[in-house]
């Protein structure tokens, strides 16, 4: 701890989180082709490991993808802060939210001597945030998995463990293999306010929603629990429900921002990989006429 250096840098960047952005900015920095077109290779690479955490977990590739691709661009950033600095920085210059960051920063000890990680050399987001997955600590010795089976979670080098680690998180926080996540939702007025307002965490029925006028794009069970979102689009107010799987996203970082903007790059990264993959067998099929 002698060693540890105050960064007020870090001060700076966790008083304006992306996620502070109206949504219109936010999808444009995260929802781009090049990202689709890098979760597309990601998911080419590592077929065998996203099916394999799919069948044990439940969770769809495209969502493991997409988690990954919008926390570290499928590590191309997995942040420039040494974590020891990061966790003291907020933990004893940041009196907001000094208690979390202090807890953190124990684990953080606590990880680098169970899973026998260099706490000096260890770098990570300015939030603490590590490897490819962007665990915090506490959430690493939690909920990371040794998925290769060599002894050890590695988020930063080990493709299993990353893969399988983002499964397993979505797995122990309620995610429902199969379950919908998500639908666009027409017919919201002034008159809905209270539903916007109850929060994130789903806690009426899609059909209240449907009696009070309020209609969903996509079929979904009436005695499905939901909340209303309200985001502000790059073409006016936009509306979605918040399903429980959506609600499982927020749990990766609690903001409606976040969740949709992983679920509609899930949804462009499987349409544009199912699109390759068509004119690759169409190809395939015309040379061997």
């Amino acid at each position: 701890m002698g060693k540890v250096n105050y960064r007020q840098s870090i001060i700076d960047a966790i008083t304006r989180p992306a996620e502070a952005k109206p949504w219109a900015d936010y999808r444009a920095i995260v929802v781009t082709p090049r990202r689709i077109e890098q979760g597309v290779e990601f998911w080419n690479e590592n077929v065998e490991l996203l099916q394999q955490a799919e069948r044990e977990y439940g969770v769809p590739p495209e969502m493991i993808v997409a988690i990954i691709g919008v926390e570290t661009r499928y590590g191309r950033n997995i942040g420039k802060y040494p974590v020891l600095d990061a966790l003291s920085t907020l933990a004893f210059g940041y009196p907001k939210r000094a208690k979390f960051f202090k807890r953190e920063l124990s684990e953080f000890l606590l990880l680098t001597r169970d899973e026998q990680v260099d706490p000096e050399s260890a770098v990570g987001s300015y939030a603490g945030a590590m490897g490819m997955p962007q665990f915090i600590p506490s959430s690493y010795r939690a909920y990371a998995v040794d998925f290769d089976k060599d002894g050890q979670r590695n988020l930063w080098n080990s493709r299993a463990d990353i893969i399988g680690s983002v499964a397993a998180y979505f797995k122990q926080h309620g995610w429902t293999r199969g379950a919908p996540i998500t639908s666009r939702a027409s017919g919201v007025n002034n008159k809905h306010e209270a539903f916007i307002n109850a929060g994130m965490k789903p806690s009426f029925t899609v059909s209240k929603l449907r009696r009070a006028g309020i209609k969903s794009e996509q079929p979904i069970a009436g005695d499905a629990l939901t909340s209303l979102i309200r985001l502000d689009g790059e073409k006016g107010l936009e509306h979605w429900l918040g399903l429980h799987n959506f609600y499982v996203i927020t749990r990766y970082n609690h903001s409606n921002l976040y969740a949709t903007a992983v679920y509609q790059l899930s949804r462009e990264i499987l349409a544009e990989r199912n699109m390759k993959m068509q004119h690759d067998n169409k190809q395939e099929v015309d040379a061997n006429k």
